[in-house]
C-alpha cells in the first residue's frame, strides 16, 4: 500500500489544531458598587493579593524586588497605568482573563466619571495598541459609551500576585475584594 506524501503532514496538521488552547468566551462586563466608593489601589490590593501602598502610578517601582513584573497578562496580575495629564495618579486594573493575542478583561474600580465614579467594573475590555506588542499602550473599555475608548494609556506592564490563580478564581473574588476594600476605606 503507497502513502500519500500529503497524508502525514495533514494529520500532523490536524492534531495540532485539536492541541490549540481555546480562549474562554468573553463574560459580560458588570458594574456594581461596594458599600463605600472605591479609588483602584485598595480594590487591586484586595483583588490581586499585591501588598504594596501608594499612588497607582508607583506600584511599578515598588513592586521592583519583591514580585514578578513582566509584559505577561496572567490571571490576578495587576496592569499598571502610568500617569499622564489626565490619570496624574495612574490607575491599577486587575487581569481576569485573556482573551485574546492582545485583549484582556479586567476588573478595575473608579474607571469613570459621573454616577459610576467609585464603582468597581468587571470584565472591562483592555486592549494592547503597543507597536510591540508589548502592553506599553493600552485601550481601555468607557462604561459610559460601552465602546472601547479612544484614548491610548501609557502601562508599565503586569505586576504578578504571589500564587498563580485561575480567571475562574479571580473573577468570584471581584465580590468579595469590593467590600473588603471598602471596609478598609471606610475604616480610615
Amino acid at each position: 500500500m503507497r502513502r500519500s506524501p500529503l497524508l502525514i503532514p495533514c494529520v500532523l496538521l490536524a492534531l495540532a489544531g485539536c492541541a490549540a488552547p481555546r480562549l474562554p468566551e468573553p463574560a459580560e462586563p458588570a458594574t456594581f458598587r461596594a458599600s463605600a466608593p472605591l479609588s483602584c489601589v485598595p480594590f487591586a490590593r484586595a483583588l490581586s493579593g499585591i501588598a504594596l501602598q501608594g499612588d497607582a502610578h508607583g506600584w511599578w517601582r515598588a513592586a521592583a524586588g519583591r514580585y514578578s513584573r513582566r509584559a505577561e497578562p496572567l490571571p490576578g496580575a495587576v496592569l499598571v497605568l502610568k500617569s499622564t495629564r489626565r490619570l496624574p495618579d495612574g490607575h491599577l486594573a486587575v487581569v481576569v482573563r485573556q482573551t485574546g493575542a492582545r485583549e484582556i478583561l479586567v476588573a478595575h474600580a473608579n474607571w469613570a466619571s459621573g454616577a459610576a465614579r467609585g464603582a468597581v467594573h468587571q470584565n472591562q475590555r483592555v486592549v494592547d495598541v503597543s507597536r510591540r506588542n508589548d502592553w506599553s499602550a493600552v485601550r481601555v473599555w468607557h462604561p459610559a459609551t460601552d465602546t472601547l475608548g479612544v484614548t491610548v494609556f501609557p502601562a508599565w506592564g503586569f505586576i504578578h500576585p504571589p500564587a498563580p490563580r485561575t480567571a475562574e478564581q479571580v473573577a468570584a473574588a471581584v465580590p468579595r475584594a469590593a467590600e473588603e476594600a471598602a471596609l478598609l476605606v471606610a475604616s480610615r
